[in-house]
């Protein structure tokens, strides 16, 4: 039986799928700082759809650990469910090489989207890059497994090698159902949650646990990634929700 480790997200604040696609050279004049601002900084521009109509979600992957598709469906539901988009979701997949690290600092992973990443703001749509990785975060330690990080305004990392060591053993949450808690919860800090971009319509944010709500049951809750949280998954075939103040903040700033 694996053991079953403390699990913690952290967020880190800066000043319709497709098939896999090669990777294409970056268009050198685009504007990429609009995609490389603080967590919680584009969450009505992902909300709503005042400037943009669409959304293009940049899933990568390192080669061998692409998320179910379950998961990538469940995400797309989830996303769906919160945004206006009318010109739609597309979830474009792709892989990559491992840099062969065995863990990697914030910093590491914002290099690897800078070196990777194709999809940026347009006038219309507006584009997210989704990394999933191996390794371990470096912000682990005895006490908390990091297995998602938000990291900038359009960006987020999980660790999908951590996620599938912790998941689909008899004594272990599903992994559908496990990518899928950390996937949603990681996206709704880039949507401002919780007192993050979003304003509170009603103070919700755990006092202990900073940028989480402090409903048990609801998805940004702190304990939804940690070892009780991993308990409350066994058995379960969905990811958490969001509560009604979470659902409250995100339609005070547009979304649904």
């Amino acid at each position: 039986m694996k053991k079953i480790l403390k699990i913690v997200c952290i967020v880190f604040v800066l000043a319709a799928c497709s098939k896999d696609d090669d990777l294409r050279p970056v268009d050198e004049t685009i504007n990429k700082s609009e995609n490389q601002k603080a967590t919680g900084s584009s969450s009505n521009d992902l909300l709503s759809d005042h400037t943009f109509k669409s959304l293009v979600i940049e899933l990568v992957y390192v080669e061998g650990l692409k998320p179910s598709q379950s998961s990538i469906d469940n995400f797309v539901s989830f996303l769906n469910a919160r945004t206006f988009k009318p010109n739609g979701i597309i979830v474009e997949t792709r892989a990559i090489a491992s840099t062969g690290k065995a863990s990697y600092t914030n910093q590491d992973i914002m290099a690897i989207e800078d070196a990777n990443r194709t999809k940026y703001n347009t006038t219309n749509q507006i584009a997210v890059w989704a990394l999933f990785i191996d390794g371990a975060s470096a912000n682990t330690t005895n006490s908390g497994t990091v297995l998602g990080t938000a990291y900038r305004n359009t960006s987020f990392v999980i660790f999908e090698e951590t996620i599938q060591d912790l998941s689909n053993s008899a004594f272990e949450p599903s992994r559908s159902v496990l990518e899928t808690t950390v996937i949603t919860h990681e996206f709704g800090h880039l949507l401002g949650l919780t007192n993050l971009g979003s304003n509170m319509v009603e103070n919700h944010e755990d006092p202990e646990h900073a940028k989480h709500c402090n409903v048990e049951s609801c998805l940004m809750y702190w304990a939804a990634e940690s070892g009780s949280g991993l308990s409350n998954l066994m058995g379960s075939s969905t990811a958490p929700q969001l509560d009604a103040k979470c659902i409250a903040d995100l339609q005070a700033n547009g979304g649904k």
